[in-house]
Formats: C-alpha cells, structure tokens, sequence
C-alpha cells in the first residue's frame, strides 16, 4: 500500500528533521520534492536528482567488488601471502569490522560535511584502497589497503538510505530496490569476472584485484559534480550550521525494534560473508574449476538483481514482513543442506537458493526506513543497525575458517550456517512488525 509508505516514511507536519534542516537548494525544505519558484530552479533540481540518481547507482555498484572479487582469487591469495585458515579467516572478518567501526561515524560526518562529501570521499578511498592492496607487500599491507576501501564502503553503506530518503522521500522502496538492484549487480559482476579478467591480463592475482579500482574511480565523478554544484555547497552549509543545534531526541537504544533489526541485519550479514568469502572455496574443494566456483558464486549474488528491486516494493505494501524473512530463512536452510549432502551435484541448484536467501540484504535496508517514521529516525536507527549488526557478523566468518582448518572438511561449518539461519528467521520477524522506534523510545513530536 502507498499509503502505508509514505505515512511511515515521511516526517510528521512541523517536524524538525535531517530531512528538513539540511534540504539542498531547489528541494523543497519538507524533502518533498523540487521547489517551483522559477525556470533556472527546476532546471537546477532536475540536474540534481539527475546527478543523485546516477551517483546512487554507481556507488552501489562498487560497495561489493572489494570483497567478491577477493573471494574468486582467495586461494591465489592464501598461497601468495603465505595465510593458513585461521589468518585467512581474520581475512573475511575484516569487511563487517570495518563496516562496524566506521560505520557508526557516518552520521556525525554528515552532519558536518553533508552526505553528498561523505559519499564521495567514500567513492575515492574505495578506489585508492583496491588499487594498493595487491602491491602494499605482505599479509599487513594487505589488510590496512583493504581497510581503507572498505572505511569508504562503511560509510556509503550507511548514509544510501539517508540520501534516498532525502533526495526520493515519495519514492523510497522504488529507490532502495534500485539501489539494492546495482549494489547486487556489482558483486555478482566482481565474482564473475575477476578470474576471467585476471587470465586475460597475464595470471597474476595482484593485477586482477586492483583493475576494479577503476570502476571506483568512476563512480567518483557524479558525487564530485554534486558536491561543486551550489545545492551541494549548501547543503554542507546547513548542516554545520544546525550541528550545534541538534541534540539527541531519542534514545535508539531504547528500542526493542532496533535491537532485532539490528540482529537481524547482524545474522544476514554473517551468511552474508560467509559466503562471499568461503562459498567459492566449497565448491572447489568438492571438484569444482575455479572459473566455475566463481561463476557460482556470480549466481549467488546475481539473484540479489531482479530480487532486490522487487522485494523492497513487496516489502513497503506489508504491514508486517516476517512472512518474507521465513521464505527467505526457509531458502537458506535448504541451500545449506544442499552443500552439505551433495556440494557439486547441486551446485547450481543451491547457488541459485543461497542467492534468494542472501535477499535479506535488501529487506533489512527496506525495514530500516519502514521501522523509522522521521529524518532524524533514519539516520540513527541505520548507524545503529549497521553497525550493531556488522559487529555481531564478525566473529562467523572466522569460526568458519577455524573449523574448517581443524576438522579438514565442510560439515561443521556449514552446519554452523545452518543453525545461524533460525535465530535469524527469529529476529528478522519481530523486526518486521508495524512499528516505529521513535515510538518505542519514548519520543514525542
């Protein structure tokens, strides 16, 4: 129902909010859309919703590729570095502690910067980090340049929903399903094509992960012309004018929705990593190609395409959405089996389940707008989420590797994945109730 959406998602009349303090020029200061006062301000407004759209989009594309592309050539990696399972494991855990740690800063950063700078340092950190880390010269080289482009993606994982709400406010399942369409699009491409890419450019591992620094380096461009444009200059204005100004209306801790998104998003993303960082290796360990074991891994995460522009929207016209988390839990489950019974027999059939399951993504970003019914609530309730949940997904992945560098086998771990897809159906359902967490903190307009 639109309605629906629009009544959780919009602030209330009169309301004070990110939305409404830190308006561009030429949006209205309600974030309702462009204003009409002239010919040169709707021409201005359109070249910069044009310009946003575009940004969006190609951020998205590149919050993925610093880590699928690792997965196709982990191996490669493992023996160039010298990493036994354990490292290799503290390795794949890097991405949800990064996205942890920086992640909660997002907010702050954009009060005084404005998101649009935030996003674009972002964009150039992402690209300046893929391009070192190959040559940075051993395993701790490796991991600060990794850190670094994945200090960027932190914090435009954060602020792609508070630039939607902003710049979209009628229109946010339709552009969170799109932006969720090109974050999945470039982590599929990533997982597909970097071991094919890496064969044609000579063989080296090191060459084939940092080309996908030139993909960041485009997506730098429009949020560079956003943030020269007078409306971005403003918008940074505003912001470090009304830091002083704002206090902390609630308390988001206060909230029992925000804790299970929280863990939700947590559970998510450990499957989430465990695959992109270990699903590859599965396979090829029970007889699969590399070429294959990346390609499957592509099929993992192309899934996310079509599912995460139509999920939101489903999502957004449900009042209560945990019917959506238990298919997808119920996916997951059946995809784990899959790998634990007949890992190359089935390989296609559970790629193609585990990618449905990993549709949680989109869901848990969807549910952050829909659980939160004001700007300030937004921003607040997404730090949190994120980075709560990015902290409970650290310790998966490298149990994962633990295990399997002790029992020599995949069983354990995945049944460990297995057991972890419960308690997130659990959650995921009590996240999704029709609820606010302004509400629920005890907030008053």
């Amino acid at each position: 129902m639109a309605d629906d959406e629009t009544r959780t998602l919009s602030p209330a009349p009169g309301t004070m909010t990110d939305d409404s303090i830190e308006a561009p020029t030429g949006v209205n200061p309600d974030g309702t859309g462009p204003r009409t006062d002239g010919p040169r301000t709707d021409a201005r407004a359109a070249w910069t919703t044009r310009l946003v759209l575009v940004g969006l989009v190609l951020a998205a594309i590149n919050l993925r590729p610093a880590i699928t592309s690792l997965g196709a050539l982990f191996e490669e990696v493992r023996d160039g570095l010298h990493m036994n399972g354990s490292v290799a494991g503290v390795l794949t855990s890097v991405p949800p502690l990064c996205f942890a740690v920086f992640g909660i800063m997002a907010p702050r950063l954009a009060r005084r910067f404005g998101p649009a700078v935030v996003v674009c340092a972002g964009m150039v950190a992402i690209a300046a980090g893929l391009l070192l880390r190959p040559f940075a010269g051993g395993t701790p080289g490796f991991l600060a340049a990794s850190a670094l482009a994945l200090m960027g993606i932190a914090v435009s994982n954060v602020l792609m929903p508070v630039i939607v709400k902003r710049y979209f406010p009628d229109r946010v399942g339709q552009m969170t399903g799109l932006y969720s369409m090109a974050l999945a699009l470039g982590t599929a491409l990533a997982a597909a094509a970097t071991v094919p890419m890496t064969d044609v450019l000579g063989g080296s591992w090191r060459t084939g992960l940092s080309m996908w620094a030139l993909l960041a380096v485009v997506a730098v461009l429009p949020w560079l012309l956003l943030v020269r444009d007078p409306s971005g200059r403003q918008d940074r204005q505003t912001a470090a004018r009304t830091q002083a100004e704002e206090g902390p209306a609630f308390r988001i801790t206060r909230s029992r929705t925000a804790w299970a998104l929280a863990c939700f998003f947590g559970l998510q993303a450990t499957a989430a990593y465990i695959t992109m960082g270990w699903m590859p290796q599965i396979f090829r360990d029970a007889g699969v190609s590399a070429g294959t074991a990346g390609v499957l891994l592509a099929v993992t995460m192309v899934m996310g395409v079509p599912l995460a522009f139509v999920i939101p929207r489903v999502a957004t016209r449900m009042r209560n959405q945990g019917p959506i988390v238990a298919v997808l839990g119920a996916c997951g489950l059946a995809g784990y089996a899959g790998l634990y019974f007949a890992p190359a027999a089935g390989a296609w059939a559970w790629a193609l389940l585990l990618g449905i399951s990993n549709c949680a993504f989109p869901l848990a970003l969807t549910m952050i707008g829909m659980r939160s019914r004001t700007g300030t609530g937004v921003v607040r309730l997404s730090a949190f989420a994120q980075s709560t949940g990015y902290l409970i997904s650290i310790p998966g992945p490298t149990l994962v590797g633990a295990l399997y560098d002790r029992t020599g086998g995949w069983g354990l771990p995945i049944a460990l994945m297995a057991g972890l897809m419960v308690p997130q159906i659990v959650v995921g359902s009590l996240a999704g109730r029709d609820r606010t967490v302004e509400d629920e903190a005890g907030m008053r307009d």
